[in-house]
């Protein structure tokens, strides 16, 4: 799994439903949801 930050609980946390995809600029992301809150995670990089 993909662990990101999740900005409303403040803590790393692994990312449920984390999808893969593209940046307006090229560049790889993982976009996802904590698992806690369901805030919308966001990660630069490949999973």
């Amino acid at each position: 799994m993909v662990v990101g930050y999740c900005m409303k609980c403040k803590a790393k946390k692994e990312m449920s439903g984390a999808k893969q995809g593209k940046m307006a600029n090229g560049r790889d992301c993982v976009k996802g949801k904590c698992p806690d809150c369901s805030t919308n995670m966001f990660k630069i990089g490949k999973m």
